[in-house]
């Protein structure tokens, strides 16, 4: 949003300097981007008078001249200096524009120096028009007027020292696309005071020749309210100096006075209008949706082909205008029009939205009415432009037609002077909130606020408090510890499951990987490599065609994080993630995991020879190390129901009867492939939130239980068959006596030919050692074997093995 100041000013009323002004902006919401002061860029030009314009000795088409400057303003003495130019109009009693030495030129970009031209000296410079970029014009220098003041600042004579502001408008705030917006905020600050706009009651002389018809079906929503009326016999040249000043100032080209009106109406009120020429207008004009393939030829110059449902203005004949985003070129106005069509109306913010952004339209009135423009004040605006139109175009105006009715935006809601405290923790008198909301033009009636119809974006009790501790200055907000509910040890802040997110983070991050952050979003592809990919979890407006859907696991990303990696020749690798994954588009369809990936070796090279791929036991031992983080228990369960993305024979799940824990293992190759990754690699994946919380919750650990009595460890060796499991054996020997068993671990295995050499054909050895830890009584030789043929019994019921011999 663009304007300048002297603009602001015929709104506010105000005395404060143009920096007062800045801060204000910015501190009430409108960050102010740039601002550009004539006065940085022209004040050093003054204007001068040409004593003497002598022939050059060494140049033809140079003049030396002598000229008579105030430095110091009218009030100081004269200097005369001594200019070498080479303008044709150069002469005697010339009054001027005179840039002294080391005045910076914009329009040459050239800081100006003593020189000598052709053997004379030459200090200063009589300017141009494109010298100055007040214009294109550089046939000669300035010429002006013999009453011009001498010694006075050119800007200040030629009254184009008005500063332009440039703010940034937040997307909620469409009031402050109109100069008055930014007026009302200021004076609600205490800046000044907001000038009344008064509205004329114009009475039309004649019926209007064109009528207006929305459809039916767009008055409920995308065209509540369309008005507009004749103005004839208009005269329709340049705009004024004044207007056409403030319109290049914001970076509009002045076009003409009918053109240059609405433009000025869409910044300075934040009204858009559009204007019809009569004469090429055939019949009413009537507001309907588009059937899908109709063309216009619109103000930019090109053509739009229209998509069914967008909204139109057309005539009897054709469309002539693309309803609040662009009018069209066949009914534009120009210098030889007479007769005009003025248009206010009100357009449902979504559908012109929709529509612009279809085909790539971008306008000012598109850029307002998306945001929401005031529906209250279509007809007063109307009014406004007409009686601008009648003064500075002469003519003469009609009666308004009208079809539709101003929206409803009529809501309160309750104002309680005491959350303006507890919500930003500034104290402020109910009476000073209530000024500053009717400042802003809220009705206050009792307890309840009614916003204003030119705020759509206040929509419950908290934005009342907003706009109350913006315009106080949150900038005022002196921060103070919060006050203790309770005496004592506060409670808990962190849930126990972002407890549990920061113990695993902690972990893993201690086994030495390195934590990465990846989007939530994948492709579908990846997606149903890992059982994702539906319908349920794809995103209607994704940012990429790479992030089409949301995760169904953790390992997409560290995969696609690995292979750029490996692509720059870093082949091991240790990341990880915590974070969430989705298996539904539904509330409760979203867990929490922790996922570790491995790949390459697990050292670096060394002369000792350790360094070996990275296997399924480093994933398993890291996996434990996570779930022993997060209180997961000792005695879990471990299955190889794993998923496909992982290899079936080296894989596993650690679990609790059906409640999974952790899956870890080897990535299966064809993943790997997928991916662009280069084995080995191996993963686990923690189910945080899966993991039960204990029992007795208390603040400190339970007691320490440690038995005094001698433990005693005893060695098995079974010969079972070549495809049994380890696991199979381990827990058959654990469970044959829980109370004493303490562990049971492998310590050796004998498989190959030797093996079935000695024990048979697919057989093979597996040596464990178990440690009974007794707790009332030392075991006694008696107990002892009979806890050895418990576990004899128990394994070769399991597994069918016996006893090496």
């Amino acid at each position: 949003m663009k304007f300048t100041l002297s603009w602001l000013k015929d709104h506010l009323e105000t005395s404060a300097t143009l920096d007062e002004i800045l801060t204000a902006l910015t501190d009430l919401g409108h960050e102010v981007e740039e601002v550009e002061n004539p006065e940085d860029k022209l004040g050093a030009f003054r204007i001068c008078r040409v004593i003497e314009a002598v022939q050059h000795p060494n140049a033809d088409r140079l003049r030396v001249c002598r000229v008579a400057t105030w430095p110091n303003g009218p009030e100081g003495a004269m200097e005369e200096v001594q200019v070498v130019c080479g303008a044709p109009n150069a002469r005697t009693g010339l009054v001027g524009v005179f840039a002294p030495t080391g005045t910076h030129v914009p329009g040459t970009g050239v800081d100006l120096k003593p020189g000598n031209i052709r053997g004379v000296d030459s200090n200063g410079m009589l300017c141009s028009e494109r010298e100055l970029e007040l214009s294109d014009d550089h046939n000669g220098i300035i010429d002006l007027p013999e009453d011009a003041p001498v010694g006075v600042r050119f800007i200040d004579w030629k009254g184009v020292n008005d500063p332009m502001i440039y703010v940034k408008i937040t997307p909620n705030r469409p009031d402050g696309l109109g100069v008055r917006g930014l007026a009302r905020d200021l004076a609600a600050r205490g800046l000044g005071t907001l000038k009344a706009l008064d509205i004329p009651a114009i009475k039309g002389s004649f019926a209007s020749p064109v009528g207006v018809k929305i459809d039916d079906s767009l008055k409920a929503k995308g065209c509540p309210l369309f008005a507009g009326r004749t103005i004839r016999g208009v005269k329709n040249g340049p705009s004024p100096d004044w207007m056409q000043a403030r319109l290049k100032a914001i970076g509009l080209r002045p076009i003409s006075a009918l053109v240059d009106i609405t433009n000025y109406f869409t910044f300075g009120l934040n009204r858009p209008l559009h204007v019809f020429d009569v004469a090429k207008v055939k019949g009413d004009l009537r507001i309907h949706p588009a059937a899908g393939g109709e063309e216009l030829l619109a103000l930019d110059g090109k053509t739009y082909t229209l998509k069914p449902g967008m909204m139109l203005i057309s005539d009897d004949a054709q469309p002539e205008s693309l309803a609040g985003i662009m009018g069209g070129e066949l009914s534009g106005c120009t210098e030889d029009t007479v007769d005009v069509f003025l248009e206010s109306a009100f357009w449902d913010p979504i559908t012109i939205a929709t529509t612009g952004r279809a085909l790539k339209i971008n306008s000012e009135a598109r850029y307002r009415f998306e945001r929401g423009v005031d529906p209250a004040f279509t007809l007063p605006g109307l009014e406004l432009a007409t009686q601008m139109i009648l003064d500075l175009c002469g003519g003469e105006a009609s009666e308004i037609v009208v079809d539709g009715a101003v929206p409803d935006t009529a809501r309160s809601y309750r104002f309680d002077a005491k959350r303006v405290e507890s919500l930003v923790g500034m104290e402020i008198p109910e009476a000073d909130q209530r000024a500053t909301l009717a400042a802003l033009g809220f009705t206050l009636t009792g307890d309840q606020a009614a916003p204003p119809s030119w705020r759509p974006d206040v929509q419950g009790e908290a934005d009342l408090v907003e706009e109350v501790a913006r315009v106080a200055s949150l900038s005022k907000l002196v921060g103070k510890p919060m006050a203790r509910a309770l005496p004592g040890v506060p409670k808990p802040i962190l849930t126990p499951l972002q407890t549990r997110e920061k113990a695993a983070r902690r972990t893993i991050a201690a086994l030495g990987y390195n934590e990465c952050v990846t989007y939530s979003f994948i492709d579908q592809t990846a997606a149903a490599a890992f059982g994702g990919g539906a319908d349920a979890v794809k995103v209607d407006n994704p940012i990429s065609s790479e992030m089409t859907h949301l995760r169904p696991d953790l390992l997409p990303g560290l995969l696609r994080a690995a292979a750029r990696n490996q692509a720059r020749g870093f082949v091991d690798l240790a990341l990880f993630e915590v974070g969430p994954v989705f298996s539904g588009g539904e509330p409760g369809e979203q867990a929490t995991v922790a996922t570790g990936l491995l790949i390459g070796s697990s050292a670096p090279r060394d002369p000792y020879g350790s360094r070996r791929p990275v296997d399924v036991f480093d994933a398993k031992s890291d996996a434990e190390a996570v779930l022993a983080a997060i209180g997961a228990p000792a005695k879990v369960q471990i299955s190889r129901k794993v998923p496909g993305w992982f290899h079936p024979g080296r894989s596993g799940v650690i679990g609790l009867g059906p409640n999974v824990l952790c899956t870890f293992g080897e990535v299966h190759p064809r993943i790997l492939q997928a991916f662009d990754v280069k084995g080995p690699a191996v993963a686990f994946t923690v189910q945080v939130a899966n993991v039960p919380q204990p029992k007795v919750k208390t603040p400190t650990r339970p007691a320490l239980s440690i038995s005094d009595l001698q433990a005693v460890e005893r060695d098995f060796a079974f010969v079972v068959d070549a495809g049994v499991e380890a696991l199979t054996l381990v827990n058959a020997a654990a469970g044959s006596d829980k109370a004493l068993i303490e562990s049971v671990r492998v310590f050796d295995q004998f498989t190959g030919e030797k093996a079935e050499a000695q024990m048979g054909a697919g057989k093979k050895s597996l040596a464990i050692t178990v440690r009974l830890q007794p707790q009332d009584a030392t075991l006694t030789d008696k107990d002892i074997e009979a806890v050895s043929a418990k576990i004899v019994e128990k394994v070769a019921k399991a597994t069918g093995g016996t006893l090496r011999k």
